[in-house]
């Protein structure tokens, strides 16, 4: 729990790679913490590694057993950029974090 705050804080500050390695130490200290999985593919999409973003989403939705809206839309959204590749921020699109609770947060995309 206390890796995935620490991860998620660095997410919240744009500290991508720590929160990454912190959000990756977490899971795998505990491998059915849904909210590290869900930041963890929050990472990675803002770093742009949607491939293995949408693989932690769908973790993240199994663990969860897709009871949770906003990972069923980070992962509709991380489906949607990687069936569509030219569906990128440079093209009009922008990504915000939302906090969505304790150590949670949501990908929103803005056209």
């Amino acid at each position: 729990d206390v890796l995935s705050a620490l991860g998620s804080a660095n997410l919240r500050l744009g500290r991508l790679h720590q929160a990454e390695t912190l959000l990756r130490q977490a899971t795998q200290e505990d491998a059915n913490f849904v909210p590290a999985w869900n930041n963890l593919g929050v990472a990675l999409m803002e770093k742009g590694e949607t491939g293995e973003a949408m693989r932690v989403f769908r973790i993240a939705f199994g663990l969860d057993s897709g009871a949770t809206p906003m990972i069923r839309e980070n992962l509709r959204l991380a489906l949607a950029k990687m069936e569509n590749p030219s569906y990128t921020p440079e093209n009009k699109h922008n990504f915000d974090l939302v906090r969505r609770g304790p150590g949670s947060y949501r990908l929103l995309s803005t056209p």
